[in-house]
């Protein structure tokens, strides 16, 4: 019962953090550091991130599918997959070249608590300070960016393989510096969230398999329901948010976790 409870605390995180910029790997290191769980549960929480990427599938279920019917036939769907591939290129390289250094930082528990907080603080300044900067936007539509935008805003993601540093923030962000819609924007990292999470959970599950026991199949079911069906509302409500007051709220709340996880570390 103790192991379910811990599976659904981690289904809730994982649901709530995924899409919004506030960084998701640093919120389930810290719920993990914080509830004294072991390496065996890593690769658990790589698994209940399928259950995020199912619920955008989910929503936008008849965007992929008219995209993939349309492929022998539209060159406006092969433009939205290719646009996809293009902004996915940028971060599987970066990700594949720096991986291990990063481990060694996540796994270093004297540097990773630390790293996480600053990075949560500035990321949050930067957050405040760039959406002040951010240039009118020309481009509204998330399914038809420009294949030169796509592929920009794929070099924003390469930032969000620093731990701490949010996927979702990173190409919002990236793609308002570019002049594209904030709304347009967001539902394009929607998108571009399926193939890049789902490449992401494979290859840590290649090499953290080893560490899923029997045991935890139950674990595993309700960590990715959990996950999926409160990554399914939070999707919803993060793009209300995000097309009514930007980035903004997520800023401020990432300085004051970075805040307060400094003063937890001091007191330990």
């Amino acid at each position: 019962m103790h192991d379910i409870l811990l599976s659904i605390i981690l289904g809730v995180v994982e649901g709530i953090t995924e899409f919004l910029p506030i960084s998701s790997t640093a919120h389930l290191l810290v719920t993990e550091k914080l509830l004294g769980l072991g390496d065996d549960w890593e690769a658990f929480t790589v698994v209940i991130q399928l259950g995020a990427i199912l619920a955008v599938v989910a929503i936008y279920f008849q965007t992929f599918w008219k995209a993939l019917i349309g492929l022998p036939s539209s060159a406006e769907a092969r433009r939205f997959a290719l646009g996809l591939v293009l902004a996915l290129l940028p971060s599987v390289a970066a990700g594949l070249a720096l991986k291990k250094l990063l481990d060694q930082v996540l796994l270093n528990p004297t540097l990773a608590l630390p790293f996480i907080a600053g990075c949560w603080i500035v990321g949050g300044l930067v957050i405040l300070l760039f959406e002040r900067i951010a240039p009118k936007p020309r481009w509204f539509e998330g399914d038809k960016l420009p294949l030169s935008k796509a592929f920009q805003i794929g070099c924003c993601q390469i930032f969000s393989i620093i731990p701490g540093v949010s996927r979702s923030g990173a190409t919002i962000l990236g793609g308002e510096l570019l002049g594209v819609d904030r709304r347009a924007a967001t539902l394009f990292t929607f998108y571009l969230a399926v193939p890049t999470m789902m490449g992401a959970s494979i290859l840590e599950l290649h090499h953290k398999a080893a560490a899923l026991s029997r045991h935890q199949d139950l674990n595993i079911v309700v960590g990715f329901a959990v996950s999926f069906v409160v990554a399914f509302f939070v999707i919803r409500g993060f793009l209300a948010i995000v097309t009514r007051h930007g980035l903004r709220p997520f800023g401020w709340y990432r300085i004051a976790a970075g805040l307060a996880l400094i003063a937890y570390l001091a007191l330990h």
